[in-house]
């Protein structure tokens, strides 16, 4: 009989939440619980308990793990942005790839559907990160930190709108399925020529 490979406590975290992000995305977030994650993994439930103490704990991590990878894509191409290697909709699509193809949209309407608002604390405290990250100099001064703030928030509102029922919305009022993205990005190139005036 062959023996698992033991792994250290972050590696099996990790494997755990990539796991859950995999069942996230093939299942939706109905589908992120112990048991399955533990049973893709090869691992126990006894063992997921031990590193996140209940499914909600798991959908918790699981949500400030997509926050800090969606973040650390959207921080990469910002700054590309600014050395002028890409545009404000590459920004813009990352953002609504994350709440839409990456779960992070429907992982947060479940977490709310299922009175686990407070799972979303990591995704806003990583927003908040990201914010501070994209605009160091301007929290110094408090119309550009508020600048940032809106598009921020616009942008973060815009997404995860248009992940949950934007494809249905557009179809209705017979607009193209990338509207939305179309006007977050007028949004966001408004926001930087007004930005680069002042």
């Amino acid at each position: 009989m062959a023996s698992r490979k033991r792994l250290t406590p972050e590696e099996s975290r990790s494997s755990a939440l990539a796991a859950a992000r995999a069942l996230l995305i093939e299942a939706g977030p109905q589908s992120v619980t112990l048991k399955a994650v533990a049973g893709r993994i090869g691992r126990t439930h006894a063992n997921l308990l031990h590193h996140f103490g209940s499914a909600s704990g798991l959908q918790k991590a699981l949500a400030e793990h997509l926050a800090r990878s969606v973040c650390e894509t959207i921080i990469e191409a910002v700054r590309a942005s600014r050395a002028g290697l890409g545009q404000p909709r590459e920004v813009v699509d990352l953002a609504f790839d994350a709440f839409d193809r990456e779960g992070a949209g429907a992982l947060t309407s479940w977490m709310l559907l299922t009175g686990n608002e407070d799972a979303l604390d990591p995704i806003i405290a990583v927003i908040h990160e990201l914010v501070d990250e994209l605009a160091p100099g301007e929290a110094d001064h408090v119309s550009g930190a508020q600048t940032i703030h809106r598009d921020t928030l616009s942008l973060v509102l815009m997404a995860l709108g248009d992940a949950l029922i934007g494809g249905a919305l557009a179809k209705s009022l017979g607009l193209p399925r990338d509207a939305a993205r179309d006007r977050a990005t007028a949004m966001l190139e408004a926001s930087l020529a007004l930005h680069e005036k002042g």
